[in-house]
């Protein structure tokens, strides 16, 4: 597939056919993805493939209260986890709410389950003593991550980057064998999509890009 068309048509796959998807085409993904940008090449990533029922499922079930306060607050009329606007809702009985959750439902029986963890020993977080949440180590493992769907969507297949597990991170370290310094980053469920999108709705540039300030005028062509 022409990289263009990869980009523009690469969307997030939440069901999936019960195709397989063998080691050896899993590999090739991963041989592509490693050639992701991370700062000072130190490639701090790493992958857990997740076969194992149990540990599937146990997954899924650390993935749901995030999930529930994400639709408490979403129903309250807020930005989900918002960092700079507090939210009213409380978040012990919003995690607790009953929620519909068909990805996390499916995330036992899908074809490749994977989990990419970060060694924070490996990234430069430059941004760690600002007043706000640190945004500046994902640079280091979510290009990786990118790359995987990219070229997952190059292959006919489809993926998702999901990081509601990561509210639970140390029973997800627990379950894996994580030593404390490596952070879960991503959930990447895998596999060939029950229906392939090729036509998904984004903000023009406009929308987004100025020249020279935040109030500058929009770039045009």
């Amino acid at each position: 597939m022409e990289f263009t068309e990869v980009a523009r048509t690469t969307f997030a796959c939440r069901e999936f056919t019960d195709d397989p998807v063998p080691d050896e085409v899993l590999y090739r993904l991963l041989d592509v993805a490693r050639f992701a940008s991370s700062g000072g090449n130190r490639q701090g990533w790493k992958v857990i493939v997740v076969k194992d029922r149990d540990a599937r499922r146990r997954l899924a079930d650390l993935s749901r209260p995030a999930w529930a306060l994400y639709q408490a607050q979403r129903a309250a009329g807020e930005s989900p986890y918002n960092t700079v606007v507090p939210s009213a809702v409380d978040p012990d009985e919003g995690s607790r709410r009953p929620t519909p959750a068909p990805l996390i439902d499916a995330l036992v029986d899908v074809p490749v389950l994977l989990v990419v963890a970060v060694d924070l020993e490996m990234v430069a977080s430059i941004d760690r003593d600002l007043d706000r949440v640190g945004v500046i180590s994902g640079a280091s493992v979510y290009p990786f991550v990118w790359n995987l769907l990219l070229a997952a969507r190059d292959a006919g297949l489809g993926g998702a980057l999901t990081t509601l597990f990561s509210a639970q991170e140390p029973a997800a370290q627990a379950l894996l064998g994580l030593p404390p310094q490596v952070a879960v980053a991503a959930l990447v469920p895998l596999g060939r999509p029950a229906k392939q999108l090729t036509k998904l709705t984004r903000k023009p540039v406009e929308a987004f890009a100025t020249v020279d300030r935040f109030d500058g005028r929009p770039l045009t062509p």
